[in-house]
């Protein structure tokens, strides 16, 4: 797997930066026993406004990062000048911004977290993962969901797509695990022949040292998962906690209290003990290759 240019790495993507700057204004603020409510006052803004600034769920204002800061008690210049500095880096537009015409605003979010995480761990029921679908199946799949489009805004989720996974492939990538139910591998997305290369890209890509595939099979019966697919972000830094991210039609879900992720991390660990062992997997493959017609 050639390597390239870390664009917005983990250390310097915007999403990650609010997250750490959110931090680091919530430490601040407890210290110096504000409540939220107080701290929204302070900024003419609402408690629920400082709760999502503290997540990194919203951009920041430096004039608002300002009045906070002199309200925590904040006065060396130094500290004040890094922190409002990391206000200004964290509202620069991510790599993804320049698809905003066919990027709703909910995604953006996943798209700031994925490229901040450095474990991804997935599970999929009826799709191949996007940051492993080849080009043609995730044109199959875009197309499923935005039939009416036109072909030029079919070119651009495709290469939106291909884009995302440039993550894997950088310096310093995040480890994937993705546990994909066997109905995902059969279902042929695209006819026959897009599938077969699917499947014969998904052997490459467990070559891969930061890419782990299990595949739960249907001999499996129930499983942890039946509400349908989830993925969970883990970050770098130990004072960002994880974050559930379940993808629905028209909206997604972004949960991080502790009893969410308890919760979805035990079903995850569930799944990877009920599929297949991941050295198993290009064998598997090779089984579902040999079932495809045109072999």
């Amino acid at each position: 797997m050639a390597m390239v240019p870390a664009e917005g790495g983990p250390a310097t993507g915007p999403t990650v930066l609010r997250m750490l700057l959110g931090a680091q204004l919530r430490r601040l603020r407890e210290s110096s026993g504000v409540t939220r409510e107080g701290a929204g006052w302070e900024i003419r803004a609402s408690e629920s406004k400082i709760s999502r600034m503290e997540l990194g769920r919203v951009g920041f204002k430096e004039r608002d990062v300002a009045d906070l800061l002199t309200l925590y008690g904040v006065a060396e210049p130094q500290e004040r000048e890094a922190l409002l500095k990391l206000a200004r880096d964290a509202n620069s537009p991510g790599w993804w911004h320049r698809y905003g015409d066919v990027l709703p605003s909910w995604f953006q979010a996943y798209l700031g977290l994925e490229a901040a995480a450095s474990l991804i761990r997935t599970y999929e029921v009826q799709f191949v993962p996007g940051l492993l679908q080849t080009p043609a199946y995730a044109r199959a799949v875009v197309l499923l969901g935005h039939g009416r489009a036109t072909p030029a805004e079919i070119d651009r989720r495709v290469a939106l797509r291909m884009q995302r996974q440039r993550v894997l492939r950088r310096e310093d990538p995040p480890q994937l695990w993705a546990v994909v139910d066997e109905a995902a591998l059969r279902r042929p997305i695209g006819g026959p022949g897009v599938l077969r290369d699917q499947v014969a890209a998904l052997i490459e890509a467990t070559r891969a040292p930061n890419v782990r595939l299990q595949i739960l099979p249907f001999a499996a019966g129930g499983h942890a998962a039946a509400g349908g697919a989830f993925t969970i972000l883990r970050f770098g830094a130990d004072d960002l906690p994880d974050v559930v991210y379940i993808e629905q039609l028209t909206t997604a879900l972004y949960l991080d209290k502790r009893d969410d992720l308890e919760n979805y991390a035990a079903a995850m660990e569930r799944l990877r003990g009920e599929a297949e062992p991941p050295e198993h997997t290009p064998e598997i493959l090779g089984r579902i290759l040999d079932d495809l017609p045109g072999r």
